[in-house]
């Protein structure tokens, strides 16, 4: 199994399918964040109790959907144009538009507060890169993920110390970092490191400007985070995207769109449209502009997820 793992909700998810079991683990990669700010205040503005009832219903009736996001590249961030985007943004605005609801809201805030925010009805829904595990999965209800993640190192042009693993990071004494709450601190430690020994830093474009500059040696993230990060950059590089091992099982991950345990009706719909999407290659098409690759795209499901 999986490392031992915080028990709370804003820790990451993972994905198995035959002797690939759970982890966790989380993306940050804030994208104008004086903007994404503003709006999260106002998207907390409206704090009420839980709504009962048909949820789909009332979306349908009032004809917008609330979503909440972390502003985080690629799942859900402002453009350079001032305008959300990200691949959670683009596949909600198809699917609610099938479902019968015409307008997505993006609401952001810091990942720690969207479970909570949408159990106190600041969003509707919830797609954040995050991540379908055990522990949420008490909490929360998911939609069927729409990709599956390794992970990846940010290390300095052409890894001076060979680092490819973990165990690679460990043996070679390397200064670690990730983000927080990322499941890649539960990774790090199952490889010999101490909980103190692995630095906490805001998101991953931190993690490369401190690679860059030498104050670590590697910043550990998720594959397609940590690739569209370095793209531009002359001082550091992703390592090659790669499953965790941990007691003899590897670590994948899943991500999907995150409901209240009250709304099976809007996750239900949800998934029949996901689900028609993976099967025409429509959901890949939609992820594809973001970085996907086919090697992300999954038929894992929230069940096995959960488990």
């Amino acid at each position: 199994m999986a490392p031992p793992l915080r028990k709370d909700t804003e820790s990451n998810g993972t994905g198995t399918s035959g002797r690939e079991h759970p982890g966790i683990r989380r993306r940050s990669l804030l994208a104008g964040a004086a903007a994404i700010g503003a709006v999260g205040a106002l998207g907390a503005a409206g704090c009420s109790k839980v709504p009962t009832g048909d949820t789909l219903a009332r979306l349908k009736s009032q004809g917008t959907v609330r979503l909440g996001i972390a502003g985080e590249a690629p799942y859900g961030f402002i453009d350079e144009n001032g305008k959300f985007t990200g691949e959670a943004v683009e596949l909600a605005k198809v699917i609610f538009k099938r479902l019968g609801v015409d307008s997505v809201q993006p609401v952001a805030t810091d990942f720690s507060s969207l479970i909570p925010g949408l159990t106190t009805q600041q969003f509707d829904v919830v797609s954040a890169g995050m991540y379908i595990n055990k522990e949420r999965c008490q909490t929360v209800i998911f939609s069927d993920p729409e990709y599956q993640m390794l992970d990846s190192f940010i290390v300095r042009k052409g890894n001076p110390k060979n680092i490819h693993t973990y165990e690679d990071a460990f043996k070679a004494k390397a200064k670690i970092a990730t983000g927080p709450a990322y499941a890649e601190i539960e990774y790090a430690i199952a490889a010999g490191y101490k909980r103190d020994e692995v630095a906490i830093l805001q998101d991953p474009v931190a993690g490369m400007n401190a690679v860059e500059s030498g104050r670590i040696d590697v910043f550990a993230g998720t594959a397609l985070t940590s690739r569209n990060v370095v793209r531009k950059s002359s001082k550091a590089e992703a390592t090659k995207p790669f499953a965790t091992v941990i007691d003899g099982e590897k670590q994948i991950d899943g991500g999907g769109f995150t409901f209240r345990p009250t709304d099976t009706k809007l996750r239900d719909a949800f998934n029949v449209e996901i689900h028609k999407m993976k099967k025409s290659g429509e959901l890949f098409r939609i992820l594809k502009p973001f970085g996907f690759t086919k090697a992300e795209m999954t038929t894992l499901t929230a069940e096995e997820l959960c488990k």
